[in-house]
This record gives structure tokens, C-alpha cells and sequence, in this order.
């Protein structure tokens, strides 16, 4: 018999409302006042009330599973437990789950409904709390459309007839204090639909998960982690990160290293943290991004199909083995961001999909509520509980883990109706556009509420379309990110460096045309984990030439990217120049340290990162026009460029030579006369380069080229970078290092 049948037949009437029935009530019986307690287990013989002296008294029944006693001259509140005897002998002692108020209160409920709740985790999900000395656990989902919700989990035998919930008024907020329930304890919500489903959910708001590919959620204690970043999150709150450098280090947990002693396993959490760390420092790096660290039940998708939107995945250890690598890194000067996916969800049963029976979460119409290339749902963002819902994940990662901003995955998804979709597959809009109006207004809420609520913090949209304003603020018609990816610097790049050097020239455009709308936006330049997978080839192996040629070119890149305008992302590895593309079932490739070439790759790329940090004027004026110049941006017959970086009264000059072919005697103009120094030269024997020859100490002419009245003779080695500094800008660690 299902629990809607058992209700039934103990004469509940509104099967959301189980406390009006059962639990402790003031009642007249012949004339006489006093309570009568109802109790339900639908397989005990016999139940007792067991008084606060221990004294019993037996409740008559069962009827149904029904128990029940009127005790004369009592009145409310009672406090008392219950005692349930079974057919094999056994007992079972709790506390009565429907004596207690409910969790919420009206406010919570009308923010939530509203969508606005800040605190939304806080009240809903699972809470280890203690009511009138009875230690036990809050339970609290959204489900409006369900005909019934209970508590099912260890605690009950996952029994969907023991634990019924309440719907507390029509805000579609089912909740139960389950008394005797500990931390560690397994859980879901046994959602009974009216299409006649009986499903067993997941809590969506829950903080931790079984192991998968198991999926029960867990119930887990308020943490007790002592921070000690205290010093990084003060000064984080007044930082500007537009004006800091960023050379973020993006990290997929499970195979950065692994311990192939013992079966291959990922390191946890803690293990990876100290590591992590050291790694992230030595190659200059400021930030460690985190593919998505939240549940998700298949490996294979590296995160970005989530089941647990407020719970670290468990494969690496628990929610405050988390909080020490965020702390481990922010104790070392390092940033970080985690990957955050609010575009689309999983089909799994067990998750959000129909959640209580119905299109919940997503939308009911597939032309609007299924991605055809994910095969995943999309969320309802016209729906007031779920922009709280994904606002609240947002809100939970920064707040109670610390972590300094979120990269938002698959933006470009959620800004089109139509995207990836032919004729006929999608709706327009209510004006008859294309733009997802609601998708767009709730991401410019999430950006104004982080804004307020976690000052310092960034948001960095994945965003591969002409947008306007995706970092523009929200006041002003924008989406009011912080940054934005610039996948379509990262494609012409790549694709200029596949092209064989003697072509380039016939490419040229390709590689200077990224300037013309570098300002519409505040760009991050990313070389991310797609790019090293399905078959696309590692970085090496897509450079052109023969296997030197290719790691000139690989240099030659990285010093573009980091001498150019925008903040800068490399995917792990990328400083170890693999030849094969990324595993995520294997380590990365660190043998490849003890190969000459590779292991001089690692250390020009620490130098780089060491250089772009301690060079203000590659940083500090990013997003302003002022911060950068052409020199020649139309040399395609030698296919060398040459620009200037620029901040206050510092500047940078950055030569580029894209072919093979050495350019002696190469003269560019510069903006002030005097003696610059090399502080660059990515064709250094160090980095495995040619050594061809070049003057370290260049004084300047007065010879007008390209505009200014001064100008250098240079000496151009093969395929690479040189970077020269007036003197008096020269940063104290190239002085010493000659």
C-alpha cells in the first residue's frame, strides 16, 4: 500500500498536511478537555508515550498503522516520545516528528517564492538542529506540484509510508523535524507526482552525497573549519581585479596527479592542496580555476553535468577538506575560482529532472527545455524559486567556501533561444526574438546581488558570441560580469600558429584582428582544457614546423598572449608541452620534466609568469585603450608585429618575428629616446631556443620610424618574442639575473 493509501486510511484528509492528524492536539472528549496524541508506523504492532519522567502509557491501535490516546485534564504543548514494538521483538524509541513547529518562517517562505531568499541554503535541504531538547534533523524541498513528499533514508528502512512532510501554506515548501536523526545519516525525498510517479530524489539543496556512483544524499553538521585567510579576504574586498595581474592555472582535480602505487587513484582534497600550491607558485600563476568541483554522478563529463548544486563531489573528500585547499591556496597568495554550471542539468532520475513530477526546474516544452547537444535539461530561469535556487549555489561557493569568483559555464547557451538549434526545434521570445529574456534577466540579478554580497569576488562568462556588454555593468544595460572569455582571440590564434610560417603572411589579419574589439569588453585570453581534447591535438602538436620549430612557435604564443591585453588562463599541463592531449583518466604527463626541451619549456614558462608579474604596465591597464599601441601592425611581407604596453609614464616594447627567418637589423620606432633593456627573449638557449644573437642594451636613434621620432636597430631571432624596457623600468630581478 502506498503511503497515499496508508494516509488515507487513517483518515487523513490533506495528505500535505500530516500534523493536523498526527502529533499531539487539544481535544474535548465528553465534555472532558485534554490532548490526544496520534502516532503512525505502518508495521509496528504497538506504541507507547514515553513522559519526560519515563513513564509510559500505550496509545491504542494499531488501526492502519494508526496509534492513538486521549489524555484527559492535559493541555498543549506536551513533550513526550514514542516507543514502536515490532512483530520480531525489535523497538524502536523516537521523538514524535509532528509535535514541532515548523523551520521556516513566513519570511523565508515569501523571499523564496519571491525570489530572493539570500540565505536559501540555510533553510532549506537538511539541518542538524536541536528543538526542546530533542536533537534530530530539519528537512525542507521545494515540491508544489507534488501530491505528497516523506523523508526516506537509513533512518526508515527508505520506507516512503513513515515520514510524511507538510506543505507549509501554498508556497510548495514541504517540511519535517525528524528527532534522532545523526549526522553521517543517508537520505532522499520519496516524491509522489500526480501522474501517478513515485520517485526518489535527491535533496537539491543537498551539502553532501554518497560516493558515486551512489546517490543518496548525506546529512552533515554545520562546519567547525578555522580559516586563516582573514589577511586575503580584507584586502580582496577593497581589490579591483580588472587592475591586478591574473595568470589563472585551470585544474581538473581527478587527473592533475594521481598515485599510480595504489590502483591510480586522484588525490583528495587535502593531499592535492600543498602540492597544488607549490606548482601553481613556481610557474608564476595567481589563480587556480577548478573545473566543477560540484556532485555530479559521471566522471567523464569533468564536472559540468551537476546533481549537487551546494555539495563539493565526494570523490575528493568532504566539504571542509575543500575549505583547506581554498585556504591552503589563499595562505599562499593564491586565488580561487571555481567552475559554475546554471546553464543546463542532467536527465538522471534520482537529480532535479521532473523533480516532483512535473517540468519543475526546467520547462515542460522540449523547444525550450532540452539541449540538443548535452542531451541535458534546461533551467527555467523565468521561474522566480529557480533563479533563487541558482543564486543561492553562486552565493553558497563564495560565502562559505571562500573561493574568490566563478566562471560561469555555457553563457552563450542561456542569451539564445535558438542556440544550436534549427528551424522549427526553438520559440522566440514574447517580441518574436531570439534572445532568451529570462535567462538574461536573471543573469544580470546574479551579478548585481554577488556584486553586493561578495565584494572582491569576479564572475567570468564562457561566452563565445558578439554579445553586447557581457562586462558591462548591469546599470548600464550589461550583463555586469567581470571578465569574459575570449574564445574568439583563442580560435584565430590557434588556428595563425597551425599555419605554416610560409603563409603567414596571406593570415596576417588573423592574428592583429582581435585588437579591434579588444575594449568592447574585459577579456580573459584562455587556453583551455577544450582545447586539448576530442582529437584537436595538444598546443605542441598543433604548431606548424618540424619539432623545434614547434616549440618556438609554442613560446612565442604564451609570450604573445602574456604581453598582450587581458588577463590570461592556461589549462594544466600546458607548462609541461605534451605531445599527447589531455587524459582525464590519467596524471599529466610529469615525466616529460626529465626531456630536455620539456623541462626548458617548464622553466620559460615560470619566467614568464615570474616577468608578467613583476612588469605593471602588462597588467594594470587591461581594459583601457590607453594601455596598448601598434607599432607596426601591417608587416605581413616579414610577418612581424610590434606593439607597445603601456601604464602611466611605464611602457613595454614587444617584437614579434612569426617565421623562422631571422630579421637583421630591424628598426622600429619607440615612444621616448634612451637605453632600453632586454628583459625577454623566448629563442634563449635556457628555453631550448636558437641563441641567435642579439644585443641586450639598446640605445636609440634619432631616426623617425613608425610615427615617433626615435627608434632601435633590433636583431630578430627565429620564431620568437623580445621584450625591451626603458632602463628605468627595468624590474630588480632582471637587473640581478644580468
Amino acid at each position: 500500500m502506498t503511503t497515499i493509501a496508508w494516509l488515507d486510511a487513517i483518515g487523513l484528509i490533506d495528505p500535505n498536511a500530516p500534523h493536523s492528524l498526527l502529533g499531539a492536539h487539544a481535544m474535548v472528549e465528553g465534555g472532558v478537555t485534554g490532548v490526544v496524541i496520534r502516532a503512525f508506523h505502518p508495521e509496528a504492532l504497538a506504541c507507547q508515550c514515553i513522559w519526560p519522567d519515563g513513564s509510559t502509557c500505550a496509545l491504542v491501535g494499531p488501526k492502519n498503522g494508526l496509534f492513538q490516546r486521549f489524555f484527559p485534564e492535559r493541555s498543549l504543548p506536551q513533550r513526550y516520545r514514542l516507543r514502536f514494538s515490532f512483530v520480531d521483538g525489535s523497538r524502536v524509541e523516537r521523538g514524535d516528528p509532528y509535535r514541532f513547529l515548523p523551520g521556516l518562517g513566513p519570511m523565508d517562505l515569501h523571499l523564496f517564492n519571491e525570489g530572493n531568499h539570500r540565505l536559501l541554503w540555510r533553510v532549506l535541504g537538511a539541518h542538524p538542529r536541536t528543538l526542546d531538547d530533542e536533537h534530530g534533523v530539519s528537512f525542507a524541498v521545494w515540491a508544489p506540484n507534488a501530491l505528497h513528499v516523506s523523508v526516506v533514508g537509513e533512518f526508515n528502512t527508505w520506507d516512503p509510508r513513515q515520514l510524511p512532510m507538510r506543505m507549509l501554506g501554498s508556497s510548495g515548501v514541504f517540511e519535517l523535524f525528524v528527532p534522532g536523526i545523526m549526522a553521517g545519516s543517508l537520505y532522499k525525498f520519496a516524491v509522489f507526482g500526480r501522474d501517478g510517479s513515485v520517485r526518489l530524489k535527491a535533496d537539491p539543496f543537498g551539502f553532501a552525497f554518497e560516493q558515486p556512483p551512489q546517490t543518496a544524499s548525506k546529512v552533515i553538521t554545520d562546519s567547525s573549519y578555522a580559516w586563516n585567510d582573514g589577511e586575503w579576504l580584507a584586502t580582496r574586498a577593497h581589490t579591483d581585479p580588472a587592475r591586478c595581474p591574473m595568470v589563472i592555472y585551470e585544474v581538473h582535480l581527478g587527473s592533475w596527479a594521481r598515485v599510480p602505487e595504489q590502483d591510480n587513484r586522484w588525490l583528495s582534497y587535502r593531499e592535492i592542496a600543498p602540492q597544488l600550491v607549490a606548482h601553481v607558485r613556481s610557474i608564476g600563476a595567481t589563480h587556480v580555476e577548478l573545473m566543477p568541483i560540484s556532485e555530479h554522478p559521471f566522471y567523464g563529463s569533468w564536472g559540468y553535468q551537476v546533481t549537487g548544486y551546494f555539495a563539493p563531489t565526494a570523490r575528493y573528500g568532504d566539504a571542509d577538506d575543500l575549505r583547506f585547499l581554498v585556504d591552503t591556496c589563499h595562505r599562499a597568495g593564491i586565488g580561487v575560482i571555481l567552475d559554475w554550471v546554471p546553464a543546463h542539468f542532467p536527465r538522471d532520475d534520482f537529480a532535479l529532472a521532473r523533480f516532483d513530477g512535473t517540468a519543475l526546474y526546467e520547462h515542460e516544452d522540449t523547444r525550450l527545455g532540452e539541449h540538443p547537444d548535452w542531451g541535458t535539461l534546461i533551467f527555467n530561469f523565468g521561474r522566480t524559486e529557480v533563479r533563487n535556487f541558482l543564486i543561492a549555489s553562486a552565493l553558497y561557493w563564495l560565502q562559505e567556501f571562500h573561493v574568490d569568483g566563478l566562471r560561469v559555464d555555457a553563457v552563450a547557451s542561456m542569451l539564445y533561444r535558438d542556440y544550436s538549434r534549427h528551424a522549427g526545434e526553438w520559440l522566440p521570445n514574447q517580441f518574436g526574438g531570439r534572445e532568451n529574456i529570462e535567462a538574461i534577466e536573471f543573469l544580470r540579478q546574479l551579478n548585481t546581488v554577488l556584486a553586493h554580497e561578495c565584494p572582491g569576488c569576479m564572475t567570468i562568462a564562457e561566452e563565445s558570441t558578439a554579445w553586447d556588454g557581457v562586462t558591462r555593468s548591469v546599470d548600464h544595460g550589461g550583463l555586469g560580469f567581470t571578465f569574459k572569455w575570449n574564445m574568439g582571440w583563442m580560435h584565430d590564434t590557434l588556428s595563425y600558429f597551425a599555419t605554416d610560417a610560409v603563409h603567414r603572411r596571406w593570415h596576417h589579419d588573423q592574428i592583429t584582428f582581435s585588437m579591434i574589439y579588444e575594449y568592447h569588453e574585459r577579456f580573459i585570453m584562455p587556453m583551455s582544457h577544450d582545447e586539448v581534447v576530442h582529437g584537436k591535438r595538444s598546443l605542441l602538436a598543433r604548431m606548424s614546423g618540424d619539432t623545434w620549430q614547434k616549440f618556438a612557435n609554442l613560446r612565442t604564443l604564451l609570450a604573445y598572449m602574456y604581453t598582450r591585453p587581458g588577463k590570461k588562463l592556461l589549462f594544466m599541463g600546458t607548462e609541461l608541452a605534451p605531445w599527447n592531449e589531455w587524459q582525464h583518466d590519467h596524471s599529466l604527463d610529469w615525466h616529460l620534466r626529465e626531456q630536455p626541451l620539456h623541462g626548458q619549456f617548464e622553466c620559460y614558462v615560470r619566467e614568464l609568469g615570474e616577468l608578467y608579474k613583476s612588469v605593471p604596465c602588462l597588467w594594470r591597464s587591461d581594459h583601457e585603450p590607453s594601455g596598448f599601441t601598434w607599432i607596426e601592425v601591417g608587416d605581413r611581407d616579414n610577418s612581424v608585429l610590434s606593439y607597445v604596453r603601456r601604464t602611466g609614464d611605464q611602457h613595454a616594447l614587444v617584437i614579434l618575428n612569426m617565421t623562422p627567418v631571422p630579421r637583421e637589423r630591424y628598426r622600429v620606432g619607440v615612444p621616448s629616446p634612451g637605453n632600453y633593456r632586454c628583459v625577454l627573449c623566448s629563442d634563449h638557449s635556457s628555453w631550448g631556443g636558437s641563441a641567435y644573437p642579439i644585443a641586450t642594451y639598446v640605445e636609440t636613434d634619432d631616426v623617425p620610424c613608425h610615427g615617433h621620432a626615435n627608434s632601435l636597430v633590433l636583431e630578430l631571432p627565429p620564431l620568437a618574442c623580445l621584450m625591451y624596457l626603458p632602463e628605468a623600468f627595468v624590474p630588480s630581478r632582471c637587473k640581478q639575473a644580468g
